[in-house]
């Protein structure tokens, strides 16, 4: 479905300022929508600093960079699908894939921090894995780009995953 228009002016390789602008506002809204749930609560807990961690635990400024890194991919991702028109059934299906996989990624954050079930966040975040694979599917339908841009998602979901379950069972 990838569209003939690249978002380049005409004799340029560049997108114009017009086009810069949307994808940064696509940037913006995925990093502030994936960044609010850690204001309900994070790692700088007594209850998370107790816990006992597997030895491939990563330092903690680790996660504030991969999940900039990661939201910022998403949110050209998004974009790119966006921008082939929402007037398309395969572009509806990606973007609704899109916002199931962001609510349940949303909701991992206070349901192992705030609410403190490692166990239940588990399941949140084999769920999340699930629809982060399909979104891929869904994003390759429309355009292969885009697709390719959650892939480092997909995998630091694999490895959030395998982190979930080493804390789960060591605590």
């Amino acid at each position: 479905m990838s569209s003939a228009n690249d978002g380049a002016t005409t004799g340029s390789q560049f997108p114009d300022g017009d086009e810069l602008l949307r994808v940064l506002g696509f940037v913006v809204l995925v990093n502030v929508v994936g960044a609010t749930p850690a204001a309900l609560g994070g790692p700088d807990s007594a209850w998370f600093q107790a816990l006992e961690k597997p030895w491939f635990y990563p330092p903690g400024w680790a996660f504030g960079v991969a999940w900039t890194v990661l939201f910022s991919l998403l949110g050209v991702a998004l974009y790119r699908v966006w921008r082939e028109g929402t007037e398309h059934a395969a572009v509806r299906l990606a973007l609704g894939a899109f916002a199931l996989q962001m609510g349940f990624n949303v909701a991992w954050t206070p349901t192992f921090f705030t609410l403190q079930r490692p166990s239940l966040a588990l399941g949140i975040i084999a769920a999340l894995w699930l629809l982060v694979a399909g979104t891929i599917a869904a994003f390759d339908r429309v355009d292969r780009a885009a697709a390719a841009l959650l892939v480092p998602y997909l995998a630091w979901v694999s490895f959030a995953t395998v982190l979930n379950y080493a804390i789960w069972s060591l605590n």
